[in-house]
């Protein structure tokens, strides 16, 4: 057991462009559940996580929804939190990149480097990926497009600074061919050195002038801060780093954390986190951090998830059907090593039934049962013990040092296929010893008890085990036996077996996971699609400009009198469903109003109501009643009446 080492872990800052999808998501909940091992075992883990908030991509959607940028990211970062909040992952620290501290450093780092050489000014031309927020040169676009996301990238021509790259090009492949470490899976390690450092590594254009929303240079304010400088800087930025002190003058807390752990990070930005990261911290004098680990996407059925596609998926719309701990099972037992992982409703549906539902929930519940049916909930004493007993112990055993070694690897999704493995040896050795046959016996009451017993304490290492993976559930399971959670400690003496205390009296078992008809949930998500759909349709539509009609001149309309007007009574129009009969008041006159509102107001809604009236309409006869202006309003397919401030003076001018 680990007793307080140190652990700094650090997940990709989410950008704040949109709500994160579910295979966005899976990255926190893998992290979540890497750091609550780790705590486990003793370690004193510092796992940081946040958003990146800079870059053209975000002033541009700013932009179209009318707000400023920074308005845009707060509510953008909000959301994030909440869906990682949602998914119950267990954060030390939250960084925001428009954080001041952050943005106060990158700027220090920035004058750092220029100061020392690493940084000139010239001008930058070619290829860029405004989704991407990258820099591509014409042999690394195909047809157009971006390597990296596949959608068009744009020609720029700008002035920048530049990272002299070249300078610290072979310190770093020496430092990633010696350290095996470094580049996880390895297989990643081999396209990061012959694609990009072996080949000539270019200088990086660090700033940017063509658009604002960035940290600022300070000593040349027309440029802003190239996003991926900013981004990489958080995990150290998060820790408290001064560029103004050297590694050993850093604060204590810094000292204590830094070199990071482990990066976990998308497959997609590995270039970024062991390129140019490195380099960075080269030019700093910092120590690199120990791993990065790349892990794979989740796509949904066949594709990569894309909101043009119609294909994403949630995390937290997910949890309202299978609960978190569903999704988080889901998420960490679906994502292999190297390869992608897939997701769709169908394949939640059938883990969740299968695992959670038949494996464990069943093993749970039954047990429990049977300790209420047959010993009153009391925890007997394993007195009659059997050859196959042992055989459950050594699965049990086993099942420890495989999740040890699985998880130390970070082969997430093996170490859970090695708890439930010993969750089905337990359910077949419940058929095995059958139970139910043994509490005829009074002769076998004995037996019957270890059996029970031995299968409580398997539950009990199970849940143990389980607890960073869903650890509601697996908190829940430790109630019901009456355990409390010690971490891991408990397990590590691979030779005693005898966990619960004999005499224990058991809590009644709940259901932790209720089993999904698939036609039915199919149905519901069938349902909320298509309810999505329209819902996106009608915002397109309202988003569409409308045709209007032609331009008039200013004297066209002074031509047409508006005046505020006080409806003083309302009525419905016999055998015409649509209109109201009102009489209003203007302040010097009186005047009745035929409108065409009846299918969206009562007439009690709108009496007493002030309204603009338009009063120099020639006087027109609807359903024989003759109707003298118009009421002003908004909307076809749903129509809204313009209602004015109660204080508005009767008959006064609207311009």
């Amino acid at each position: 057991m680990e007793n307080n080492k140190k652990f700094y872990m650090t997940t990709a800052i989410a950008y704040a462009s949109r709500k994160p999808h579910f295979g966005n998501t899976y990255e926190i909940i893998m992290a979540d559940a890497y750091a609550r091992y780790k705590r486990a075992r003793g370690f004193d883990v510092f796992l940081c996580t946040g958003t990146d908030e800079h870059g053209q991509k975000i002033e541009n959607l700013a932009n179209e929804v009318g707000i400023t940028p920074k308005q845009y990211v707060d509510g953008v970062a909000g959301e994030i939190k909440g869906v990682w909040d949602k998914m119950n992952t267990t954060y030390d620290y939250f960084i925001r990149t428009t954080d001041d501290y952050h943005e106060r450093t990158v700027q220090k780092i920035f004058k750092k480097f220029y100061d020392k050489g690493d940084i000139y000014k010239d001008y930058y031309e070619g290829w860029y990926c405004t989704p991407c927020e990258s820099f591509f040169t014409d042999t690394q676009i195909t047809d157009g497009k971006c390597p990296d996301c596949g959608r068009p990238v744009e020609h720029a021509k700008e002035e920048a600074y530049f990272f002299k790259m070249s300078k610290y090009v072979d310190r770093l492949i020496k430092h990633i061919e010696s350290d095996p470490e470094f580049i996880q899976p390895e297989s990643r390690k081999n396209e990061m050195v012959n694609t990009f450092l072996k080949a000539g590594l270019q200088d990086l254009c660090v700033s940017r002038t063509s658009f604002k929303w960035g940290i600022p240079v300070d000593f040349d304010d027309k440029h802003v801060v190239y996003v991926w400088l900013d981004a990489l800087t958080n995990y150290i930025t998060a820790l408290g780093y001064d560029p103004d002190k050297s590694f050993e003058e850093q604060s204590e807390h810094f000292k204590k954390y830094w070199p990071a752990d482990v990066h976990i990070i998308g497959k997609d930005i590995l270039r970024f986190h062991t390129i140019y990261w490195p380099i960075f911290l080269m030019a700093l004098d910092l120590p690199l951090p120990k791993k990065v680990f790349g892990h794979p996407w989740f796509i949904a059925g066949v594709d990569k998830m894309s909101k043009s596609k119609g294909n994403v998926i949630y995390a937290d719309s997910l949890a309202e059907h299978f609960g978190v701990d569903g999704v988080r099972y889901y998420a960490l037992s679906e994502m292999p090593y190297a390869n992608d992982g897939s997701i769709t409703h169908e394949a939640v549906i059938t883990r969740f039934n299968a695992d959670l539902v038949n494996n464990l929930g069943n093993l749970v519940k039954r047990t429990l049962d049977m300790q209420k049916k047959y010993f009153d909930k009391v925890v007997q004493a394993p007195s009659a013990p059997e050859a196959i007993d042992e055989e459950l112990k050594a699965t049990c055993f086993e099942a420890y040092d495989e999740v040890i070694k699985l998880m130390d690897s970070y082969r997430v999704a093996d170490a859970l296929e090695a708890i439930f493995a010993m969750l089905r040896r337990a359910n077949k050795y419940i058929d095995e010893t059958t139970p139910w046959t043994l509490a005829k016996d009074e002769t076998q009451k004995a037996r019957l008890g270890t059996v029970l017993y031995n299968l409580l304490e398997t539950i009990r290492r199970g849940a143990i085990l389980l607890m960073p993976f869903i650890p509601e559930s697996a908190a829940e399971i430790l109630r019901e036996l009456g355990c409390e959670y010690n971490g891991y400690t408990e397990l590590e003496d691979n030779k005693s077996f005898d966990g619960i205390k004999v005499g224990t009296i058991l809590e009644d078992s709940k259901v932790l996971f209720a089993r999904i008809d698939e036609e039915k949930k199919l149905a519901e998500f069938a349902a909320e699609a298509e309810a999505a759909k329209k819902a996106a349709e009608l915002e397109a539509k309202q988003k569409e400009k409308p045709e209007g009609c032609a331009l008039i001149g200013i004297e066209d309309f002074m031509n047409v009198e508006l005046r505020s007007a006080k409806i003083l009574a309302c009525e419905k129009v016999p055998k015409a469903k649509k209109l109201l009969k009102l009489q209003v008041d203007l302040g010097y006159e009186q005047r009745q109003v035929v409108s065409g509102i009846a299918k969206f107001y009562e007439p009690e809604q709108l009496v007493g109501k002030k309204i603009i009236l338009v009063v120099n309409l020639r006087p027109a006869t609807l359903c024989g009643i003759e109707s003298n202006g118009m009421i002003l309003a908004s909307g076809e397919e749903e129509v809204r009446v313009v209602f004015l401030d109660p204080e508005t003076p009767l008959g006064e001018r609207i311009r």
